[in-house]
């Protein structure tokens, strides 16, 4: 009789393991990529991202908040100094308090690091860049116990980029310098915080800098027309690499 019941019990407990559903909730930090400068009328990238996880076996319930900001570096996101990242803290604080849900932050900040001038702080060298990822990363594991951070690549932009910020080659060399960095800081968080930081997307800057005609908005700048943000199917083009990415760490 004892192994019969048990035998139930482990069934039980199988099946309801299988049955079991993810329920995310999400904070995007980013720039004007995250925020959504795509298309006049289009949804931004994490409203793709989620859509995507929406339709995928086992995760229900998904709850985002998106708190990109236009032209905005590292530097405007960090703990204490920075404007921006009281942001973050108010959309987490509010998502963290539902404690059936995974608290998860996704950040994709690096473009207006890059700049030659214009953004603040810019031009953020690979060394500095890692060390403000790190404090906002820290701080964001700190304050939220059990929740995740995914970082993902940042994206290619042509090497004409001049708006109001000077980009150019110089700017796009300087951001593939932070693509090393990432990859480095994901892995050491590996042994100092297992199964918290996860590497997020890295396909969308190949992918765009051979579909950039199709996928990005030409932007009339100092140096001729460039391109720096998707448009609105380039938008869903990145979301769903985020929410592929960010559902392995799901």
């Amino acid at each position: 009789m004892k192994n019969k019941l048990l035998s139930l019990f482990l069934i039980l407990t199988i099946a309801s393991a299988a049955t079991a559903q993810t329920k995310p909730a999400i904070v995007f930090i980013g720039n004007s990529i995250t925020q959504g400068k795509g298309g006049p009328g289009g949804f931004p990238p994490p409203t793709h991202a989620v859509n995507y996880l929406k339709e995928q076996k086992g995760i229900n319930d998904v709850l985002f908040a998106n708190v990109g900001r236009s032209g905005s570096t590292t530097l405007d996101w960090l703990p204490g100094s920075g404007k921006y990242f009281i942001l973050a803290s108010k959309a987490a604080d509010s998502l963290y308090a539902l404690k059936d849900h995974q608290l998860i932050f996704s950040m994709k900040l690096g473009t207006n690091d890059s700049a030659i001038e214009g953004p603040n702080g810019s031009p953020v060298s690979k060394e500095a860049y890692r060390k403000n990822m790190l404090s906002i990363i820290s701080e964001l594991l700190t304050r939220y116990p059990g929740s995740k951070v995914v970082v993902h690549h940042p994206i290619w932009y042509s090497t004409n980029t001049y708006n109001r910020s000077k980009y150019l080659a110089e700017g796009l060399e300087r951001l593939q310098s932070y693509i090393p960095e990432i990859d480095a800081l994901v892995s050491d968080y590996r042994t100092t915080e297992p199964g918290r930081v996860f590497k997020g997307d890295t396909k969308a800057f190949r992918y765009f800098r051979k579909h950039y005609i199709k996928l990005f908005k030409p932007e009339n700048g100092q140096a001729g027309i460039f391109y720096l943000h998707p448009n609105e199917e380039g938008v869903a083009v990145l979301g769903k690499y985020w929410g592929k990415a960010i559902s392995k760490a799901l």
